[in-house]
């Protein structure tokens, strides 16, 4: 597999971005009104494998920790993306100094432990918050 990790800036709602997010079930990301090349807050990017679209990543920093969202093109899951993903995003964290990565696993999930067990075979653990957390690994 040859994956690419391209940052988009600036980020903007497109046809890739509704086919990959659009497919995730119900109550797993909440982007309903969004417009053709309307832009998106925080950073994003676009995993690439052989040419096309496998994912995407979202990073938002604050105060030091980053809140993390990804997803994986369907036809695409259980191939590494994910982890491929999680690992560049730490990088990401890791080049701009902040402490943790973390996640918090929506409500209305519709696998929410399936989601919080493999958070946690990357790292992640939960705190008091609901968050679940991973510490970045400093490069030293």
């Amino acid at each position: 597999m040859s994956k690419k990790w391209i940052h988009e800036s600036p980020a903007r709602w497109d046809r890739n971005k509704a086919s990959v997010l659009g497919s995730a079930p119900p109550g797993v990301f909440d982007f309903a009104g969004s417009v053709e090349g309307s832009l998106l807050p925080g950073d994003w990017w676009r995993v690439e494998d052989q040419g096309k679209v496998a994912g995407y990543a979202w990073m938002d920093s604050t105060w030091g920790d980053a809140e993390v969202l990804l997803c994986v093109e369907r036809s695409v899951s259980g191939r590494g993306i994910g982890s491929f993903i999680m690992d560049r995003l730490e990088d990401e964290a890791r080049l701009r100094g902040l402490n943790h990565l973390y996640n918090v696993v929506p409500a209305k999930h519709p696998e929410p432990e399936r989601l919080r067990c493999w958070l946690e075979k990357r790292h992640f653990v939960a705190s008091e918050d609901g968050k679940v957390l991973r510490r970045v690994v400093s490069a030293e």
